[in-house]
């Protein structure tokens, strides 16, 4: 089913202009809700947006887009460096592997709020609203050097198809990498408005006891995703 899926999207990259940005768009969606290395980001950005306390809703977007441009930042000088080094694009090698897993179990236990960070607090005083757009940024480029082989793993196709047509249509095609990266960081910003607006609704402070068991829960997916990156590097 999976497979006759992207064999789907694979053909719609090189039908009409506006059916293959459309294909990139959902490859790009589908590169996290399928990817079990990208699934660990949606608690984590879960967990970041529900301590930060009573924020709006637009906030809220602009936190998740800015760790998901993080992200897609890292994933990109990653995918250069490695393609000049002759390498498989995006692989870092285990010990890349071992720092992310690092940066996983740091916030996981942040989030279980068994280790403080500082940097990862929100707050009404704008001081602090600063550092929650600073730590969003930071946590998604951290984040995207993890993410960078499961990521090319999913774009191999349409890189190919993107490589191909360059040399005659750059625009398109650096439009359609547009359209999947818009796509990659739609779900994580979703989730992390969504949070919001279920935080709103709900009437939860980052004081509320649902609020705090929905962070300890991001906490611990968050730590597991961390073990699943060392199990990975045993693979």
């Amino acid at each position: 089913m999976i497979v006759d899926l992207f064999t789907w999207l694979s053909g719609t990259l090189t039908q009409s202009p506006e059916i293959a940005l459309i294909g990139a768009f959902i490859w790009g969606v589908l590169s996290v809700a399928l990817s079990p290395c990208h699934i660990a980001c949606i608690p984590l950005i879960v967990g970041f947006i529900d301590g930060q306390g009573n924020i709006s809703t637009g906030r809220a977007f602009v936190l998740s887009s800015l760790f998901g441009l993080g992200i897609l930042i890292t994933m990109g000088i990653i995918g250069l460096i490695t393609g000049l080094m002759g390498r498989m694009i995006g692989d870092i090698g285990g010990y890349g592997n071992y720092f992310v897993a690092v940066i996983f179990f740091l916030v996981g236990l942040n989030l279980l709020g068994v280790l403080p960070l500082p940097f990862m607090e929100g707050g009404a005083n704008p001081k602090y609203q600063r550092k929650g757009m600073l730590a969003a940024f930071i946590l998604g480029l951290l984040f995207g050097i993890a993410l960078g082989p499961c990521t090319f793993a999913y774009m191999a196709t349409m890189l190919g198809v993107v490589f191909s047509m360059a040399s005659t249509k750059l625009v398109f095609a650096i439009s359609l990498l547009l359209a999947y990266g818009i796509g990659h960081c739609a779900v994580l910003v979703f989730a992390g408005t969504f949070t919001e607006v279920v935080q709103h609704y709900l009437h939860w402070s980052e004081k509320s006891k649902g609020a705090i068991i929905l962070k300890k829960v991001c906490g611990i997916l968050v730590i597991l995703g961390g073990i699943d990156l060392i199990i990975l590097n045993f693979i």
